[in-house]
């Protein structure tokens, strides 16, 4: 099977089969959508979805926020991971949307990049799912699922990963695609024991034709 038969075919069968292709974070414009990605840094969606109500009606805008402090915003946040530096991160992001871009969310990549706690990732997060612009962002989800299924070849990095995927899934289809895989990773393509048994990707992945023999056991 050469490399473009698989995503042909994998992409066939998200797009017949995909229930979602939707961000699972709770959010009602750009500015709660950064907070809830910043905060979902090695955090399920799940956990962040608790933490943001109080914390958005605590730091409605970017102003607020701005004028707060870190041991402020750590109260509302520090069930989730590493709360003393997405404190530091959410603070230091809305001074920034304060006083460089008049307290709204940028548009672009280069401006996202620049905000504190906003890496490549997160900012592509924020042009696919925000602003409507392809682009592939790449947690450990998409990182782990397109290794195994064989769409990209051992990539060693993220960034790796998605300059295969870009390169080879259709502009129109990138932001959906991000979605289709991050949310097979997190229900099916799970890191331990990945449910091979309901995969219905099974006939293209290269993971599941080299383990088969274990995981029909």
């Amino acid at each position: 099977m050469t490399k473009k038969e698989r995503y042909t075919a994998v992409l066939n069968w998200f797009q017949e089969n995909a229930e979602s292709s939707v961000t699972e974070l709770d959010y009602q414009n750009n500015y709660q959508l950064l907070i809830a990605v910043i905060l979902s840094a090695q955090c399920t969606d799940k956990r962040v979805n608790l933490i943001t109500p109080a914390l958005f009606e605590a730091f409605p805008v970017p102003e607020v926020m701005a004028a707060s402090s870190q041991d402020e915003v750590f109260e509302y946040i520090k069930s989730c991971s590493y709360p003393n530096n997405k404190a530091k991160s959410l603070v230091g992001m809305a001074k920034k949307l304060m006083e460089e871009y008049n307290g709204e969310v940028p548009t672009d990549f280069d401006s996202l990049i620049t905000l504190p706690g906003v890496g490549r990732k997160t900012a592509n997060v924020m042009l696919s799912v925000a602003f409507d612009t392809p682009a592939m962002a790449v947690d450990t989800h998409v990182f782990r699922v397109a290794n195994r299924i064989g769409l990209t070849d051992n990539s060693k990095n993220p960034l790796q990963t998605e300059r295969e995927l870009v390169k080879h899934i259709p502009l129109s289809m990138l932001s959906e695609a991000h979605h289709w895989l991050i949310l097979h990773g997190r229900y099916i393509c799970v890191a331990r024991k990945p449910k091979c048994e309901i995969c219905g990707l099974k006939d293209w992945c290269k993971y599941y034709q080299k383990h088969k023999s274990i995981t029909n056991e």
